[in-house]
């Protein structure tokens, strides 16, 4: 399984993958996998050639009382689930991938 932690290289390995002619499958989640999350892996591996994961704890999910800091966050635990089901790629940024121009005020209030 090939992990990526940017978006550019994530494209690049889904352009690869395209080009090999294959359907690619995106399973997104927020990390802290369980069952649920391991049959929709397998129905993308089902339906599709390629299959990609992202695992992203995205703030501006949580709410003002909901507490982000104490999401569960279970990366290496993670890893050794979707290795077992095959998964081809693993994109896992940092929110400062994802968000490079949010301030940490504006991630605390949900606004992007």
């Amino acid at each position: 399984m090939k992990i990526t932690t940017t978006i550019e290289s994530t494209r690049e390995a889904c352009r690869a993958a395209r080009y090999a002619i294959k359907h690619i499958g995106l399973v997104p989640t927020m990390g802290a996998l369980h069952e649920g999350h391991l049959s929709l892996v397998r129905i993308a591996k089902a339906q599709s050639d390629f299959v990609v994961v992202s695992l992203f704890v995205n703030p501006l999910q949580f709410g003002p009382k909901e507490d982000l800091a104490k999401y569960p966050r279970t990366f290496e635990r993670d890893c050794e689930m979707l290795k077992r089901e095959s998964v081809d790629l693993l994109f896992a940024p940092a929110v400062k991938e994802m968000y490079p121009h949010a301030g940490r005020d504006r991630m605390r209030t949900s606004k992007v």
